[in-house]
């Protein structure tokens, strides 16, 4: 009998085990961090991020880092956000355009006089939540959105004056902000995944493209297209967005960690974001790339021809127009 009972407390005390670890398990939340970039501005965000998600919610949320487009191409890792088998994706804006045209805005050309000053407008309150928002009713929760670099273009053959973009291939961004920018230059806009960009370009079917240092250093571009022409018109930035659909089952608490963690890493970032753009243009010299510096003249020319494009793709539809506007004010606000 003692043996029999004794069988019976070892049963009940091992399910109740199972129990325990089957309700712990519930409790913990998954967080997939997906982006297409490796070793830079956004993979250092995700980093951050990560680490205090998990330290203030007490492992009850578990983030995991996906960075070079371990989960698929770009699409399916917005695809995958907004239907919840990705919990956070990490990547320009301009790539939700299918989403909400309204997300290419920051692709404006000429609105900020540096970084820093990009950096503060896209942290103007207003201007922030209202850019954050655009996704909420396709899935998406903007929690982030904060500076990559300022845009430039690299080639396989040098770019020395404007005249040299006439007749080249060069990869942008979808949209009709980057693309009506390489347009001006007499250029083919030709808008690509990034995982397909260098290899285009090593076969010759791309003679270049247009982004921030960080992509052309972490993808080692060097070996395929050496000459880098520092425009600067324009910045590339960067957007997180969660999934709806999994950030509203979680409890209100776990939802201020993911929120507040993603303010403090966007605040922490800042600054090694400027000292980091600064060491891949080294790292690029040192490894046998050449970056062309515009002339005054060139560069006069190249803002000319720019400026004007923000409106001009804006004034077509109301919604985008009224945003612009708002951008366009924070950017005043934060001079």
């Amino acid at each position: 009998m003692r043996s029999m009972i004794s069988i019976l407390k070892c049963v009940v005390l091992a399910a109740f085990a199972g129990a325990l670890a089957a309700s712990a398990a519930a409790q913990s939340n998954v967080m997939k961090l997906s982006t297409a970039t490796i070793n830079d501005v956004q993979h250092e965000w995700m980093k951050r991020f990560a680490a205090d998600v998990e330290k203030n919610s007490k492992g009850r949320i578990k983030p995991e880092i996906y960075p070079a487009s371990q989960l698929g191409a770009i699409p399916r890792q917005i695809e995958g956000t907004q239907f919840g088998s990705i919990q956070a994706w990490i990547g320009p804006p301009e790539f939700l355009a299918g989403v909400d045209s309204r997300y290419e805005l920051l692709s404006a050309p000429g609105l900020f006089k540096d970084s820093a000053h990009a950096s503060r407008t896209m942290q103007d309150p207003e201007f922030k939540a209202a850019f954050l928002a655009l996704g909420a009713d396709k899935g998406l929760k903007g929690v982030s959105v904060f500076l990559y670099g300022p845009l430039m273009v690299v080639a396989r053959t040098p770019i020395r004056k404007l005249a040299d973009f006439e007749g080249l291939k060069i990869r942008v961004l979808a949209g009709a902000m980057q693309m009506n920018q390489m347009r001006r230059l007499k250029g083919t806009p030709v808008p690509m995944s990034l995982g397909e960009v260098l290899p285009a370009v090593q076969q010759g079917a791309l003679d270049g493209s247009m982004s921030a240092l960080p992509v052309f250093t972490a993808f080692r571009y060097w070996d395929a297209a050496k000459y880098i022409y520092e425009s600067n018109h324009g910045m590339v930035t960067s957007i997180t967005v969660v999934s709806k659909i999994w950030f509203d089952k979680l409890p209100p608490d776990l939802q201020k960690v993911v929120t507040d963690a993603a303010e403090k890493a966007t605040k922490d970032n800042a600054q090694w974001t400027i000292e980091f753009l600064g060491i891949q243009r080294d790292r690029w010299l040192k490894a046998g790339g050449e970056i062309i510096v515009p002339t005054q003249a060139d560069h006069a020319q190249l803002m000319k021809l720019m400026l004007p494009i923000g409106a001009e793709v804006t004034a077509k539809k109301p919604q985008e127009k009224a945003m612009y506007e708002l951008l366009l004010k924070a950017a005043k606000r934060t001079e």
